[in-house]
């Protein structure tokens, strides 16, 4: 795409940002990288009459960059630099080029009202997955709907049966932009979340054929089957993918690895569940986002406001699942079935 196209991009969601004349926006970037994000982004304010400016970190970290390292949250090159964090907080929107999520600076920076839109996937992904007001209105009526329930329940034919007991922690929501005071978005993405209790999750997840593991960005081959008991995974069983699941989660030699963190659905019509089969670049909004999803997770539950700060998350894109909110179906055999969340057009076999 050319760099015109793209800073038009930005400025669109810089708008849907609420980002107009006399609007402070910083571009937050590390090292060499993300370059054309960052001019872009500054062009976008810059032709919307607000003030912009690039804070680029001196330290890289190369965790979540391309296939190499191990993929770790929480840790980040901006921790300890409190001249930059300050710079940060005193902005009204955060363009994250770095990935700060799960890190105590982006809650620092959130709780001072600055809102954050983290940006890191490739352009055409972006391109593809382009936000609107009208999912925005559909996950929030999601998160209502989720807020209101007790207790949520997803299945599937491979033998899942997992309980979450739920009202410990809040709905969130992602949607592509945010407009709010405080709040942190992903563009692009579309699905929301919330967190069981800590000791209340029990059951079977049973990870099938096609179902996705990131960081892996993979899809299994052969079943994993979990046993979860009181908000923990007990153990672990199948062949070579749950082989390779147990080994990367041990090598974080933390307990809180085994935790699990957040549940919840796909929203976006747009976003393809095929797509790495062809095109394993970037952290897998494709994967995460895509229509009639349940996206089960494992590890940190900070962004939720809950205590474990492990560094292994591993967030798991499940076909072909049904969920339900105190005996309600939302989705069945992968298909949202409730109107108001319903997409007004499926684009695309986005469920396989």
């Amino acid at each position: 795409m050319p760099k015109n196209s793209f800073t038009e991009l930005c400025r669109d969601e810089l708008e849907l940002c609420g980002i107009k004349e006399g609007s402070t926006v910083a571009v937050l970037s590390q090292g060499n990288q993300k370059v054309d994000y960052v001019d872009a982004f500054l062009d976008a304010a810059e032709g919307l009459g607000a003030t912009a400016f690039n804070v680029r970190l001196p330290a890289v970290d190369s965790s979540l960059d391309g296939e190499d390292g191990v993929w770790e949250v929480g840790e980040t090159p901006l921790a300890g630099n409190r001249p930059a964090i300050e710079a940060l907080k005193g902005v009204d929107l955060v363009v994250d080029t770095v990935f700060l999520l799960f890190s105590p600076e982006q809650m620092e920076i959130q709780e001072s009202g600055t809102r954050v839109l983290l940006c890191i996937e490739p352009v055409e992904h972006i391109e593809a997955m382009q936000p609107s007001p009208r999912l925005r209105e559909r996950v929030e009526a999601g998160a209502e709907i989720l807020a209101g329930a007790k207790e949520l329940r997803f299945t599937n034919e491979a033998g899942s049966d997992v309980t979450y007991k739920l009202g410990a922690y809040p709905v969130m929501t992602q949607y592509g932009y945010t407009d709010t005071p405080g709040r942190w978005d992903h563009w692009p993405s579309g699905f929301l979340f919330t967190g069981g209790a800590d000791d209340g999750v029990d059951g079977k997840v049973v990870i099938a054929a096609g179902d996705i593991i990131f960081p892996f960005k993979s899809y299994v081959q052969t079943p994993i089957e979990l046993t979860i008991e009181k908000g923990k995974i007990v153990d672990i069983a199948g062949g070579l993918d749950a082989d390779l699941l147990s080994e990367y989660m041990e090598s974080f030699d933390d307990p809180d690895a085994y935790g699990i963190s957040h549940i919840g659905w796909g929203m976006l019509e747009t976003a393809k569940w095929s797509i790495l089969a062809h095109d394993r670049r970037g952290m897998g909004m494709h994967g995460r986002s895509f229509y009639g999803n349940v996206l089960f997770s494992t590890g940190p539950n900070g962004e939720l406001g809950g205590p474990n700060q492990t560094l292994c998350h591993v967030d798991v894109p499940m076909r072909n699942c049904s969920l339900y909110l105190d005996g309600e179906p939302i989705v069945i055999d992968g298909d949202i079935v409730v109107d108001v969340l319903k997409a007004d057009e499926a684009v695309g076999a986005t469920n396989g």
